[in-house]
């Protein structure tokens, strides 16, 4: 997992990096993540384009200046440890300010012992987006809420 993780980052700007370790650390950056009972929710969202070509392609993901990745990761609480990564439904839409919603799908990623959740939606500049998330940890029939929004420039 740590080759695969150093490969992740080397592409990312300085933003994009730090949404992507909440991903591997409880501790790291408690304004995005959310405490959902025995779980940790973390999530991210950021521009496309921050991505490298070959992580882009690996994952299956458009790299534009307008389209941005929504990341989600849930970790099970473990006593002395950052977590335990676990499966889960995540589904939700985002919202602008005009009321337009945008639904967005995700899909997994597993890689080594993480497990992660990514959409992609499109936006135009100066957006604010307003993200609503039901994050389901597998073995668990109550919805995490998730509320958080972001606004995305194109240049």
């Amino acid at each position: 997992m740590q080759l695969a993780f150093s490969r992740l980052i080397k592409p990312f700007s300085v933003f994009a990096l730090t949404g992507l370790l909440a991903l591997f650390s409880a501790s790291a950056l408690a304004e995005s993540a959310k405490e959902f009972g025995d779980y940790m929710i973390h999530y991210n969202a950021f521009r496309s384009d921050t991505l490298s070509a070959d992580i882009a392609k690996k994952y299956n993901l458009t790299r534009r200046n307008n389209r941005a990745i929504i990341n989600i990761a849930v970790l099970k609480k473990v006593m002395n440890t950052t977590g335990k990564p676990v499966a889960a439904k995540v589904s939700g839409h985002a919202s602008n300010l005009t009321g337009q919603l945008k639904k967005l799908s995700f899909r997994e990623i597993k890689e080594g012992n993480a497990i992660y959740y990514l959409a992609e939606t499109k936006f135009s500049d100066g957006e604010f987006l307003k993200f609503e998330l039901k994050v389901i940890p597998e073995g668990e029939t109550e919805p995490a809420r998730l509320k958080f929004d972001k606004r995305f420039f194109t240049n």
